[in-house]
């Protein structure tokens, strides 16, 4: 014979945020299908943002706050510079007022467009709501406009590029026509028809242009490459053995293959005076990264250097340059 249990049933909802109007999670009793309780419980857009504030500042933590209400960012961003410009007695010229009074306005247009959308859905008038989204949208736009500037923005110059070793479009939007593919003159890129793409502004719209740039040479360089590609072969089966006591110098910096032991072989690093450092490649590999994470294992200077670090520190220091690369390391020392 069945027994019929008549225990109360709690049951959870949430939290979630797609049914309701806003996060909120509902701890309900059931009595069958009875709702004899239902407790709600709030506080789940807390997300610690006062404790993130103890270790930034203020320009660091602005991105953080337009978090706190996604209907109305400039409103939590205008609060944020507002206290300490009060606190420091600093006086905003009138112009950056103006141009505060507008966009706040545009973003209480946009939050309140977000309520009366919504509002309207609730009560029976569904089609208004898709009406709003289209003139909030037209807000974001003038957002975007204001906001999205790249022209006069990032400005690095041409000595700040070469001393900082940056490469690529980085290099070249500073006004350096540097490209490997035409200085180191590898592969068979001296066969085809293109240009180098540099701009000299050194700004983020500069980096955007040599990007683009370069993405139509190299549709270009593959065009010609597919009309003028050669038939034969496509590998070399020469085989070839690498001498074992080989030395390679870069800079003062000396790696020798010593010797080899399984799939593996020892390298050894010297620098200048200074005792040599063996370890056992690949499994040690990694070994010549720890310096990353401030332990020291070889015995020469090492200086892993942002912009202040190049102005005070000595310039016969080495820099320590890497890239990751299908599991491996590669560390050039200069």
């Amino acid at each position: 014979m069945p027994v019929t249990r008549k225990d109360l049933m709690i049951v959870n909802m949430g939290p979630h945020h797609p049914s309701m109007h806003g996060v909120l999670r509902l701890v309900v009793t059931l009595d069958g299908e009875d709702v004899i309780d239902c407790e709600p419980i709030l506080g789940y857009l807390h997300r610690g943002m006062e404790k993130i504030a103890e270790n930034r500042t203020i320009i660091q933590y602005l991105p953080y706050v337009t978090r706190w209400d996604y209907l109305a960012t400039m409103f939590t961003e205008a609060i944020t510079v507002n206290g300490p410009e009060r606190l420091g007695n600093i006086q905003v010229p009138k112009r950056a007022s103006y141009i505060r009074v507008i966009m706040l306005e545009l973003s209480r247009i946009a939050s309140h467009l977000l309520w009366l959308g919504p509002f309207m859905a609730d009560i029976g008038a569904q089609t208004p709501f898709f009406y709003i989204f289209r003139e909030r949208e037209l807000v974001y736009d003038l957002f975007e406009a204001a906001t999205e500037r790249v022209e006069g923005v990032g400005i690095i110059g041409r000595d700040e590029v070469i001393n900082w070793g940056l490469s690529g479009p980085m290099l070249r939007a500073s006004g350096i026509q540097w490209d490997l593919r035409k200085i180191d003159h590898y592969e068979c890129y001296d066969e085809f028809d293109w240009e180098v793409q540099w701009q000299k502004e050194g700004d983020s719209l500069a980096r955007y242009l040599v990007r683009i740039g370069e993405m139509a040479e190299s549709i270009k360089i593959i065009q010609q490459a597919l009309e003028g590609i050669p038939g034969g072969p496509y590998e070399n089966l020469e085989i070839r053995y690498f001498d074992r006591k080989r030395v390679m110098d870069y800079g003062q910096q000396t790696v020798r293959v010593a010797r080899y032991i399984g799939q593996s072989f020892m390298i050894t690093l010297s620098h200048a005076n200074r005792l040599p450092v063996t370890i056992q490649y690949p499994y040690e590999k990694l070994i010549t990264s720890e310096r990353f994470r401030g332990r020291i294992h070889f015995e020469f200077d090492k200086c892993i250097a942002c912009e202040v670090c190049v102005r005070v520190c000595p310039m016969d220091l080495p820099v320590v340059d890497w890239e990751l690369e299908t599991n491996i390391r590669k560390e050039t020392f200069a």
